[in-house]
């Protein structure tokens, strides 16, 4: 069995015994925690796993495997296709054809893609070995062809010795006398020229046959044995395999008890190295002689070991077809891992493009608004407020989408207002007295629009005292107007707004800030009462300051929402009783608002029954009522 003889030249080095390999191993081995490139890392883990394939195959797929998962996280494709192709040196090592083949061919297609020749001509030589061993002669030999001819044309002639080597010492019908003779001095010179003491021994292997086919025994024998000592002082276990049994063979036919002894020295090489296929080999021969000489108590003997060595065999074949689906899987699985990365990336890129474009179309829109000579001067100051806040932006998406959300939300009142006003404007039945006083609340709903926008740019909806413009407010004409403001909003669903009736009371406040708040109140109770339903507003002056309370009898808030409902983006939301929309932030903006001016807001609520929303603002009247009536 001559396939695993491969195994000892795919390092490509000089020839060293074993206790070289170890301290070599140890050195690379402790030379690991210091390096910090992942690739050199890689690339020395695969080197100790190829040296650790005459000691211990265990700790060749150790390596190897080690290194195609570094490999795969960090995009190593050269650290990848080593690795896989250690994984097919330990399969091929252990005997397990299936996944040696399979290894194998993953690291050829690897190295295609690289443009890798010389790995390529050494994958397709490997991929010939174990045809070989499987007995499919034609693929064997089209593979080293293949590699034969790749071979010839790279510069790095190295590999293409041992393409020589391997192919004559599997195949040597394939090739005539002169043909011979050329390739195996051609293999010796490239031996000498890279100092491989490996190759050299292996090459001489092939030219001691080459004396004893010729003609030349004896010294072909001789030479062949002095090979053998050398390949045996040096450790060179899988030449020193291929030589014991070339020897036993050339001596069966004259001298058959120094033949039997290298075949036993053979098969206690294999037996020490654990090389299964070696050793099956052995037996055979052993075991074929002895049935010769009709030595029934030998031939038994080795054809128990035999027996056993099958039965490990078949045991190996019906394994590996589960260990093909878990190596399998996992290739899968970090292939996914690679997938996901790539994904993620061009999500991210994805979203910064949006961001960008929607930053740079708010940019066209600030230019539009800029050219209307009417809002020049509020829109230049937009423009240097939004273009303050541009980084902000652009470092959080989550704070774009909140600013966006809140200012259509905020805007959707005054606007809905205003679109109510100019239906009015174009009925034909409209007087020129309420058609100035449509216009000068269509006006007064504008303006409060840009002092929205404006106020949520500053502010970024962190309402505080100290951002308050805040004057004296005469507030019985203050919710007057604000009721006027969404009377038409309520008449959409034929409901009435009702203001109670109240005595004179001058309050503090910011009347623009404060009006958001009981716009979106206000709002809030016609979209959830239904249609025909009348919405008082009360105010009750105290010692310490003046309660406004917005009633309405509909839908009523359930008790498990109720802890959410004046959080920003609140999951409490739900449609109106038109099927309007909910956006979850008007509350939690008027509580912002209410507390900035020191005050309390609070509700009361029956599900089914309606809703009473109060909104106490701290301030000294008059009027003398308890704190409980005002809900403090």
């Amino acid at each position: 069995m001559k396939a695993l003889t491969i195994c000892i030249l795919l390092l490509l080095s000089i020839a060293s015994p074993l206790w070289a390999q170890v301290g070599k191993i140890r050195e690379l081995q402790q030379s690991l925690s210091s390096i910090r490139d992942s690739t050199q890392y890689v690339d020395v883990i695969n080197r100790i796993s190829l040296l650790f394939y005459e000691q211990n195959a265990d700790s060749t797929l150790y390596y190897a495997l080690q290194a195609r998962q570094v490999a795969f996280r960090h995009d190593y494709d050269q650290g990848l296709a080593d690795a896989t192709n250690n994984l097919g040196v330990v399969f091929d090592i252990k005997g397990n054809i299936q996944l040696a083949l399979r290894y194998y061919n993953d690291a050829y297609n690897q190295y295609v893609t690289l443009g890798d020749s010389s790995n390529i001509v050494q994958t397709l030589m490997n991929i010939g070995s174990v045809y070989n061993v499987s007995g499919r002669d034609d693929k064997a030999q089209t593979n080293f062809d293949r590699a034969l001819a790749l071979g010839d044309r790279i510069e790095h002639d190295s590999i293409t010795a041992l393409v020589i080597y391997n192919y004559m010492l599997l195949y040597p019908q394939k090739f005539s006398g002169n043909r011979r003779t050329m390739l195996i001095d051609r293999a010796y010179g490239i031996a000498k020229k890279y100092r491989d003491v490996r190759l050299e021994l292996a090459i001489d292997q092939l030219r001691a046959g080459e004396l004893i086919v010729g003609g030349q025994r004896v010294k072909g024998m001789i030479m062949m044995e002095n090979t053998l000592n050398r390949a045996l002082a040096l450790e060179l276990n899988y030449l020193s395999m291929d030589l014991l049994l070339d020897l036993g063979d050339y001596y069966l036919v004259e001298d058959r008890q120094k033949a039997i002894q290298f075949y036993i020295k053979a098969l206690d090489l294999a037996e020490q190295k654990n090389y299964r296929m070696y050793a099956r080999d052995v037996c055979k021969k052993l075991y074929d002689y002895y049935m010769a000489q009709r030595d029934n108590t030998d031939a038994f003997t080795y054809s128990q070991k035999l027996l056993r060595l099958y039965e490990e065999q078949v045991e190996i074949d019906r394994v590996s077809g589960i260990d093909y689906i878990e190596y399998a899987v996992k290739d899968q699985q970090l292939i996914s891992e690679r997938l996901k990365s790539k994904y993620s990336a061009q999500m991210l890129a994805l979203a910064v493009a949006v961001c960008v474009l929607t930053l740079l179309v708010i940019l066209v829109l600030w230019r539009n608004w800029k050219l209307s000579k009417k809002t020049n001067r509020v829109l230049t100051m937009q423009f240097r407020q939004l273009e303050s806040t541009s980084d902000a932006l652009e470092k959080s998406n989550q704070n774009y989408a909140r600013l966006i959300k809140m200012v259509a939300h905020d805007l959707r009142n005054p606007i809905g207002g205003i679109n109510a006003l100019c239906s009015l404007l174009q009925d034909d039945d409209t007087s020129p007295e309420e058609a100035q006083q449509y216009v000068e609340l269509i006006r007064e709903s504008s303006t409060s629009c840009l002092h929205m926008i404006s106020d949520l740019l500053q502010t970024d909806f962190d309402f505080k005292e100290t951002e308050l413009l805040k004057k004296l407010v005469d507030l019985p004409v203050f919710l007057d107007h604000a009721i006027a403001l969404l009377t038409f909003r309520a008449a959409e669903k034929n409901q009435r707004l009702i203001l109670a009736e109240l005595s004179p009371i001058t309050i503090n406040a910011d009347p623009d800030k404060l009006l958001r708040v009981l716009n979106n109140l206000i709002v809030n109770a016609i979209k959830f009462s239904p249609e025909g339903e009348t919405i008082r507003v009360n105010v009750s002056p105290t010692n310490k300051g003046v309660t406004i309370s917005i009633e309405d009898h509909g839908l009523g808030i359930p008790e498990e929402a109720i802890p959410k409902i004046f959080d920003p983006f609140t999951t409490s939301k739900r449609a109106g009783t038109a099927g309007e929309q909910a956006f979850g932030l008007g509350l939690y903006i008027s509580k912002q608002i209410v507390e900035a001016h020191g005050g309390k807001i609070w509700l009361e609520t029956e599900e089914g029954s309606g809703t009473t929303f109060h909104i106490f603002l701290p301030g000294e009247h008059v009027d003398t009522f308890s704190p409980a009536q005002a809900g403090i």
